[in-house]
């Protein structure tokens, strides 16, 4: 497990063998500071060994080393630095597994969605968050003894925060739950998948400064997470360039790919965008999507025009029979008074062999009127 002060595998000093503040050591200093810092967010000391964690918790060395790698911590050979809450969490994990609530596998996988979603958010937060509010404000002070006083004021805010939109997202993924109609729907769901990818990001790299390239990054992701949760989607995952999102019907899909082109299309400051967006069966695991729908949006991604939408045959089927978009053009001429209602155009490409997904036929899709 990471420790504060200490290279991972490498027992850090106990508690009571740190001198106090105000050594002439600078590097004592800053491992003090870090050691305090550390008993602020943990609250509380160390005092355990990973064995003795283990012990106190009633769960086998074995095991309790996997829960640990599975949330993302080294291994730290026997070093004295694990809290009561290590024991606490172990225990919790373990109880679970015993009353029959989750299989031995199941709380692994819980341990690692909830270490890497929640190693990302703690990264964000050092990197961007905290950086941008420890500058020194006089001579001779270091970052991190700024960090401290804000960090206690920040702490219990943040986790009250952090709390209450986890619960908000529970309670959200468990309505599409729910709502399934059969058991196997529950894993194994129908929906719309798209990929939203940044043209030309390569060349991009190479021309424009680090920190250039990390703003445009930064504003494409939050653009199109903003974009897509407004539209009633759910974003995937961001991969840099490249954003993977995902929405229970056809309709909502094709808003969010046609928006996000729109909208990435009016900053002079962001390269072209192309959408891929494939409609059918996804497996989901651990907050995210696989299987052949997932890898065709991905595949018609890489085939769209630039500034453009591309769906597969089954999203197309899903629009026209919902009445989003007519059957054909010359179908909407014959249609009246009907033609007003519908919201897409579908305009069919080339039918073309893709590898492993055998011959598709992509459809163009626009906005009607």
């Amino acid at each position: 497990m990471t420790v504060a002060g200490a290279e991972p595998g490498t027992p850090a000093p106990e508690p009571e063998d740190v001198d106090a503040p105000g050594t002439d050591d600078p590097e004592d200093d800053a491992e003090n500071i870090a050691l305090r810092m550390e008993r602020l967010i943990l609250g509380a000391e160390r005092q355990y060994t990973p064995f003795q964690a283990a012990r106190a918790a009633g769960v086998p060395m074995d095991l309790a080393s996997r829960f640990w790698r599975a949330m993302g911590f080294p291994d730290i050979g026997q070093a004295r630095v694990l809290t009561e809450a290590d024991v606490l969490a172990l225990r919790r994990l373990a109880g679970l597994v015993e009353a029959g609530l989750l299989s031995e596998s199941m709380a692994i996988q819980v341990a690692r969605s909830t270490g890497q979603t929640t190693a990302r958010l703690a990264d964000w937060q050092i990197d961007s968050f905290l950086e941008g509010l420890t500058e020194p404000p006089e001579p001779g002070m270091t970052r991190t003894e700024v960090a401290y006083p804000l960090v206690e004021l920040l702490l219990p805010e943040l986790e009250e925060f952090l709390i209450y939109v986890w619960r908000r997202q529970l309670a959200a993924a468990t309505g599409r739950v729910v709502q399934a109609q059969d058991d196997d729907e529950m894993v194994d769901r129908r929906l719309a998948v798209g990929f939203a990818d940044l043209v030309g990001f390569t060349r991009l790299t190479r021309r424009l400064e680090e920190e250039q390239l990390g703003e445009l990054v930064e504003a494409f992701e939050t653009t199109a997470a903003d974009l897509v949760a407004a539209q009633g989607g759910r974003l995937i995952k961001t991969l840099g360039d490249e954003v993977l999102f995902a929405a229970d019907d056809a309709g909502m899909a094709a808003g969010i790919g046609l928006r996000l082109v729109e909208t990435l299309g009016d900053d002079p400051m962001m390269p072209e965008l192309r959408v891929g967006i494939a409609f059918g069966t996804v497996t989901t695991r651990m907050g995210d999507v696989f299987g052949n729908t997932v890898n065709l949006a991905s595949r018609l991604t890489s085939i769209a025009p630039k500034d453009m939408v591309l769906v597969d045959g089954a999203m197309r089927d899903e629009l026209t029979s919902a009445g989003l978009a007519p059957q054909s053009e010359k179908a909407a001429d014959a249609g009246g008074g009907r033609a007003a209602a519908y919201r897409f155009a579908l305009q069919p490409l080339y039918q073309r062999p893709v590898r492993g997904l055998g011959i598709i036929e992509p459809w163009l899709l626009t906005r009607r009127g």
